[in-house]
């Protein structure tokens, strides 16, 4: 079986489950590829207008694979296709929730990160535990959790690998809310059904914009706002949106 799953609860929604939980859904070169190749199909879909990323019931991943990684030299680790994996994840343009049970660590808390909205189980468990075993977070994590959470209590996590729960990854700004853990995906879903029936066009513009905008100077990201505001006015969906207010009765997305 594959070791990411690729199910389609409706029309719009995509849910990719990771599935090796003989190694607790650990990231390698194969899951990367997999992801990325099922995002691109995602991508190009015109009918999916939400993802979900999700994983087992105790663990969502537990990290990168650390067997693959113990024999690898730096030549070795610069060779890998995980950089551009990552890249590829980075690029999906349409909104992405992350339905995280259990732990999420390492490799798993930065791919949770990559998300654009992260609901979390009750029991679940973040960190970036990589100064451990000799290392440091390699694919975004020095970098994204200090923007979600701030220098000083990244810096803390970090440095020693501690892990968190969900209502301290909360209470940080880690994650998007937390609820019992056998409503995470069911929660997940209800958000991704709610964003799926809104103009996906729109989603897409404001995605791009506060990713992009994240490291520009104000008056640029300011700037590229006002560029996609603008740009959505000539959109039927924007037309369709304030018709539907107007006439006071549920609006209809096409997407276009």
């Amino acid at each position: 079986m594959s070791a990411v799953l690729l199910e389609r609860p409706t029309a719009s929604i995509g849910l990719l489950r990771l599935n090796r939980p003989e190694v607790r859904n650990a990231i390698d070169d194969t899951v990367r590829a997999l992801l990325v190749d099922h995002l691109a199909a995602l991508d190009a879909d015109p009918d999916i207008r939400c993802v979900i990323v999700t994983g087992g019931e105790k663990v969502f991943a537990a990290g990168a694979d650390i067997k693959a990684m113990s024999v690898m030299s730096a030549a070795d680790m610069a060779a890998s296709p995980a950089a551009a994996a990552y890249a590829a994840i980075r690029a999906f343009r349409k909104p992405v929730i992350a339905a995280v049970c259990g732990f999420a660590l390492g490799g798993g808390c930065e791919l949770a990160m990559h998300a654009d909205i992260i609901v979390a189980g009750e029991g679940a468990k973040f960190g970036q535990p990589e100064i451990k075993v000799g290392i440091m977070p390699g694919a975004g994590g020095t970098q994204r959790l200090p923007r979600a959470v701030g220098k000083f209590k990244a810096m803390k996590l970090l440095l020693t690998g501690d892990f968190i729960s969900a209502r301290e990854a909360d209470g940080l700004g880690l994650v998007s809310e937390v609820v019992p853990d056998a409503e995470v995906l069911p929660r997940a879903l209800a958000l991704a059904t709610a964003i799926a029936g809104l103009p996906p066009i729109a989603a897409r513009e404001i995605k791009r914009a506060v990713l992009e905008g994240a490291d520009l100077p104000l008056a640029d990201g300011l700037a590229l706002e006002r560029r996609a505001f603008v740009q959505l006015f000539d959109t039927k969906d924007q037309k369709e949106g304030m018709m539907a207010f107007l006439e006071k009765r549920p609006a209809d997305f096409k997407g276009e």
